[in-house]
């Protein structure tokens, strides 16, 4: 196997997820346990409780609901469970996840209100309040938080205001952002958020999460249209006796709970935050250094992952500098921005300084190689 040749690693995964994980979390996944054991039960019990801390609230008036599958897979089940059958959503896209919020909902035959903005374009609040204050039947506000195809942070916070003044269910997206970036629920006035085991709490994929304010939650009993993405009886068979309805990635999970202790060993989220934004100015200063630009406006770009615009010198392939890059050990990712031609740099991860100068290292060796210059 390639761990037995000496001198391995793992390749640079500068990407949204699956990240570069710690050996101590790939570790923990060597262990068989069973999904009704106590051991793994507890297990369960404590991602739960950890995630609602990471979250700064408490089991109160909140809960976690673990679900198996891609993080996808947790946001289609806000959607298909929370909102009743005579529900509408309003949903703000900027971006090709905000899209694939009203995709999903359009697929479940949910009406969708959408508030569209470019993708360079940070979404304007008055706009916004605009749309929720006409359309008075709409039962949900949904949003991305880091729009994970520039890496725009939206403003969340702002949109919950208007959420809890015109009496709305609020839905976010943080599948990039949580663990990365202070998401106090309450203040933001969130019903719902969704992240993913593969992100910024550094696990591996497996399973999605949602926390919840349980009054919201508890309405919905009956609401789903799926068995398999009922989150009410999901939640009660956690809440019974910990353990899930469906075979569970116990894994994954074991994982998880280790990256959750390291996160925490850390110094939790604000750690983590300051760890995430000092990569991300090592590298990007280094990309700017080097003739790169940026899709987005910095004032609008946040700390997990970069558009970069392709440079366009003809010498310059995105396959050709994707594969070179690869060789060298560090993965980089395709380009999700509609319409202009960008790759993305993520710095989230198990990563730090000096894997942003290898990056930096490595890509200068691939421009001289390949012989374009970035700043045309």
């Amino acid at each position: 196997m390639t761990q037995n040749i000496p001198g391995w690693k793992d390749k640079v995964l500068l990407t949204p997820g699956p990240l570069t994980t710690s050996r101590t979390v790939k570790q923990a996944m060597l262990r068989d346990l069973g999904s009704r054991d106590s051991e793994f039960v507890n297990v369960v019990k404590e991602i739960r409780r950890r995630l609602l801390k990471a979250g700064e609230v408490d089991d109160s008036d909140y809960t976690t609901i673990i679900l198996q599958g891609a993080g996808t897979y947790s946001i289609e089940s806000v959607l298909s469970a929370t909102v009743p059958q005579n529900g509408k959503v309003i949903v703000v896209m900027n971006g090709a996840y905000g899209r694939r919020i009203g995709e999903l909902a359009s697929c479940l035959k949910i009406p969708v209100i959408p508030i569209e903005f470019n993708e360079e374009e940070m979404p304007n609040v008055k706009k916004i309040e605009e749309v929720i204050a006409r359309e008075k039947d709409a039962t949900h506000i949904c949003m991305v938080h880091c729009e994970t195809s520039t890496g725009m942070f939206n403003p969340i916070k702002e949109v919950g205001l208007l959420a809890k003044k015109y009496n709305k269910k609020y839905f976010v997206d943080a599948m990039s952002s949580f663990g990365a970036t202070k998401i106090n629920l309450r203040e933001c006035n969130i019903d719902y958020v969704v992240s993913s085991a593969n992100k910024c709490i550094e696990g591996v994929p497996g399973f999605g999460f949602i926390l919840c304010k349980k009054a919201s939650l508890m309405e919905t009993k009956g609401y789903a249209r799926s068995m398999s993405f009922d989150l009410y009886a999901q939640w009660q068979g956690l809440d019974l006796n910990g353990q899930f309805r469906f075979t569970p990635p116990t894994h994954s999970l074991n994982a998880f709970y280790q990256a959750l202790l390291e996160l925490e060993a850390e110094g939790g989220v604000e750690a983590r935050t300051k760890r995430y934004r000092d990569n991300y100015t090592t590298l990007l200063n280094g990309m700017r250094e080097l003739g790169f630009k940026d899709f987005l406006n910095p004032d609008y770009q946040g700390w997990i992952i970069t558009a970069v615009r392709y440079p366009k010198d003809p010498k310059f392939n995105f396959e050709t500098f994707y594969s070179k890059l690869n060789e060298r050990g560090y993965v980089i990712y395709p380009g999700k921005a509609a319409k202009a031609d960008c790759f993305r740099l993520g710095n989230i991860g198990r990563l730090f300084k000096e894997d942003m100068l290898g990056t930096l290292s490595a890509v200068k060796e691939v421009i001289h190689e390949m012989g374009f210059d970035p700043s045309k």
